[in-house]
């Protein structure tokens, strides 16, 4: 028996491998009611969602919300979100950590990954479209488990689709967002963070960039992710994975290719496009007027709310 997953206390002390007193010690971590794991283990949503699964065996229970997307490879939660279930409706279970939704899903809802009960990816998108804490997170949600990758785990689907499944289930909670929801997705974006930078500028009234926009010059293809081609504007948003030397000076360089295109970029801190989003609009929209003056084209329109 393996400890570095989540595995059931009582199958360990019945197969003698381990004693109440062990599970109570400082080697093991209790996740919920007689799901264990190795205390050497760090603790985020894939694991929270893994011993969810095993809590819920036997119930007709499956993945989904956050859980869901993450066991289908896209990830858009914090790894301090609860895992999320969905149970038939006469299933009753409360636990610290784990978020509960009751009803029934259709067959063409579930599938299995990694031997594990899901929702699909369309499920799973309808679901966190309405439930997700704001309009953004809805956004981003349904970003990342589109796909334009038919061999996508959990089965790919356009936006538009969400809106397949507000007319089967009609009047559930949080129903009356989804159209907005589905107007604001891009399933082309690329990660949660580039999806609440473009927000950022769309909902403080810029018009939509162009996201993964392809340039061409001097031997090099670019994709940049988020762009106002016109303008030669381009916003992107760098992670963790460009923190290291190496990347970073490929960055520089790629950066310096853009600018002997008469490319600006414009790169906005994590904190700053989840924190002040307003600040990116506004600094967007300064690079904007500088473009339009600089290439004798009109000003882009903006909304006023920005300088307000």
């Amino acid at each position: 028996m393996s400890f570095d997953r989540p595995f059931r206390g009582s199958a360990a002390i019945e197969a003698g491998v381990l004693t109440r007193g062990q599970l109570r010690g400082p080697g093991f971590r209790r996740l919920f009611d007689d799901v264990y794991v190795s205390a050497s283990v760090p603790v985020d949503l894939a694991l929270r969602s893994r011993g969810a699964h095993l809590l819920v065996a036997g119930t007709g229970g499956v993945l989904s919300g956050y859980s869901a997307a993450e066991v289908l490879g896209s990830s858009c939660a914090g790894a301090d979100a609860p895992a999320e279930v969905t149970l038939p409706g006469g299933c009753l279970l409360r636990q610290p950590g784990l978020r509960v939704h009751r009803g029934l899903l259709d067959p063409g809802e579930v599938t299995r990954v990694a031997g594990l009960g899901v929702t699909t990816r369309l499920r799973a998108g309808y679901d966190l479209a309405r439930l997700a804490a704001s309009l953004v997170e809805a956004v981003v949600a349904v970003d990342a488990l589109a796909t334009a990758d038919r061999r996508a785990p959990g089965g790919a689907f356009e936006p538009a689709d969400v809106l397949r499944l507000r007319n089967r289930y009609l009047g559930v909670r949080g129903s009356r967002r989804l159209p907005e929801v589905v107007a604001l997705a891009d399933p082309l974006a690329q990660s949660p963070m580039e999806t609440r930078t473009r927000l950022a500028l769309v909902l403080h009234g810029l018009p939509p960039p162009v996201s993964q926009f392809e340039v061409r010059g001097a031997g090099h293809c670019h994709y940049l992710d988020l762009a106002y081609p016109r303008y030669k504007v381009a916003i992107e948003y760098d992670g963790g994975g460009h923190r290291t030397p190496q990347q970073a000076r490929r960055d520089l360089e790629r950066q310096h290719r853009l600018s002997l295109l008469d490319w600006t970029v414009v790169r906005p801190r994590g904190t700053t496009v989840l924190h002040w989003p307003r600040v990116v609009a506004v600094d967007v929209c300064r690079e904007l007027e500088r473009a339009a003056e600089r290439l004798g084209l009109p000003m882009i329109p903006a909304s006023v709310a920005l300088w307000q």
